[in-house]
């Protein structure tokens, strides 16, 4: 707006008072209400979209940090799994062996004897 038609739109103005009768003022007075009223409604959706925006990023940010932490728990849950789970085959291995042919001796070869070196030893086959 113009300087000139801002004088025109101005109540205290001498010219909005001489040349324009009380409907045109009227008239004049809501539309400069409007324009202000829509400015205020503006800044207040801008200001809201502004913060809708922050939370949706914090939000976002606090999700990817929140998941990466359930993954790397997954990731050592499925370590120990697997871990686990070789032991187990090792183990069954063992005791399937344990009673396959000769596995009675097998057993006994493989265990672990804590003997000192002064004693005999007497292996009975």
């Amino acid at each position: 707006m113009t300087f000139f038609e801002n004088q025109f739109l101005c109540p205290t103005s001498k010219k909005f008072k001489k040349g324009i009768n009380d409907d045109q003022k009227k008239l004049l007075l809501a539309k400069n209400y409007s324009e202000k009223h829509h400015e205020f409604v503006n800044s207040i959706i801008i200001m809201l979209k502004g913060c809708f925006f922050i939370l949706g990023t914090v939000s976002l940010l606090r999700i990817g940090y929140v998941s990466n932490i359930r993954i790397t728990r997954l990731r050592e849950i499925q370590n120990s799994y697997e871990y686990e789970k070789f032991k187990y085959n090792n183990l069954t291995k063992r005791f399937d062996e344990l009673f396959s042919l000769h596995g009675q001796q097998r057993f006994m070869k493989d265990q672990d004897q804590m003997i000192s070196r002064d004693i005999m030893r007497v292996i009975w086959r």
